[in-house]
């Protein structure tokens, strides 16, 4: 299994209005004169001072999620349902009104931040700018503030570093100046799409620890858009499992990490990196990500399920509740009788069992990667 020590922490309260609540989100690109749907009912709910992390392969549909929340997607983009933030339907508001919620109400760290800072542009400068355009600060008093940031997320010697140029910073202080752009108008809602890809170990932890110490201080909610697991392991309260443009699986992540209840997300668990011998070869989940210009009628992990039944290749399983604050789309979910049926065993094996159930017809293999 994943690397990290879950915690299990207290649900939020359920009738407390949630930073972000997004509802049956559809998203259709135009791509050779037909309309592709990479998003199809996409709902989940994140609360104040919570972290959601959104997990799965390439393609899933993680990235794309993040940007149709942040307003950024392209011209050719078509969207259903609703974004909801702090009960403020985004859907409906203009793009001016929504450009104008970016980087004060919410806010977005990217994957690299050399590519997202200005090159022209000083460190303490691009922070100020957010603090002049959503806080009505002068010149003088959004520098000073800005520089206040930047010694707020570790940034040795802020003074002059706030003077300095991107290509001057290291990689870890250049994602901490992103970090301080990101948090410097107390935003409700901080998406981090694989903020630490680029780092190396020792800075993604210091990175992974600044934003938790971060989120608990302003009460920020967090979705934490990641391919490892033992990130998610170690900082994540809830999880949401794509695949192919669904929600496969939502849980805490204590929860799904000690019981999950979707074959994909057991696969996955299956597929990390663990405590083993030395060597061993890891697991895998058997097949490819379905195209979504011809998606499978029924459950689309249908074709790599160990444990697919009839109405699986037919009817897509909702999203339906297995437990208290645990969803699945699969029909054989709660898995511990399939578990026990299929495997032999008379109580809930550990998740690898699962990638070890595999299909008699070979197939490529296909683990977890990064987008």
């Amino acid at each position: 299994m994943a690397s990290g020590t879950v915690t299990a922490l207290a649900a939020p309260d359920p009738s407390s209005v949630p930073a972000l609540e997004v509802v049956g989100l559809t998203l259709d690109f135009r791509q050779d004169g037909r309309q592709i749907r990479v998003l199809d009912g996409v709902s989940f709910r994140v609360h104040p001072g919570r972290t959601l992390a959104i997990v799965g392969e390439s393609g899933c549909g993680k990235s794309v999620t993040s940007l149709a929340i942040m307003g950024l997607l392209p011209a050719t983009a078509t969207i259903g349902g609703a974004i909801r933030l702090a009960g403020r339907e985004l859907t409906a508001i203009s793009a001016e009104e929504r450009r104008k919620l970016r980087g004060g109400e919410m806010a977005m760290i990217f994957q690299e931040p050399m590519t997202s800072l200005n090159p022209a542009f000083t460190a303490g400068e691009q922070v100020a700018e957010a603090l002049r355009l959503h806080q009505s600060l002068d010149h003088a008093a959004a520098f000073a503030e800005a520089t206040r940031m930047l010694d707020r997320v570790r940034i040795p010697d802020a003074a002059r570093r706030a003077r300095q140029y991107p290509h001057q910073l290291s990689g870890g202080m250049r994602q901490r100046v992103m970090i301080a752009m990101a948090l410097a108008c107390k935003p409700k809602l901080l998406i981090a799409d694989e903020p630490t890809t680029a780092l190396d170990v020792t800075v993604q932890a210091q990175i992974l620890s600044l934003l938790d110490d971060m989120k608990r201080e302003t009460g920020t909610a967090v979705i934490l858009v990641t391919h490892d697991l033992g990130i998610v392991a170690d900082h994540a309260d809830d999880v949401a499992v794509m695949y192919a443009g669904r929600i496969a699986e939502q849980a805490p992540a204590a929860t799904l990490f000690a019981i999950p209840e979707h074959p994909y997300t057991a696969g996955l668990l299956g597929a990390a990196p663990g405590e083993g011998t030395p060597g061993e070869r890891l697991a895998s989940i058997d097949g490819t990500v379905p195209d979504l210009r011809n998606p499978p009628p029924g459950c689309r992990f249908e074709p790599r399920c160990p444990f697919t039944i009839a109405r699986c290749a037919t009817e897509a399983p909702p999203l339906a509740e297995v437990a208290p604050s645990h969803l699945s789309a699969c029909w054989r979910a709660p898995l511990d009788s399939v578990l026990k049926e299929e495997a032999g065993e008379g109580t809930l094996p550990d998740p690898l069992l699962l990638s070890s159930v595999s299909r008699t017809t070979p197939a490529q293999s296909a683990g977890p990667s990064s987008r």
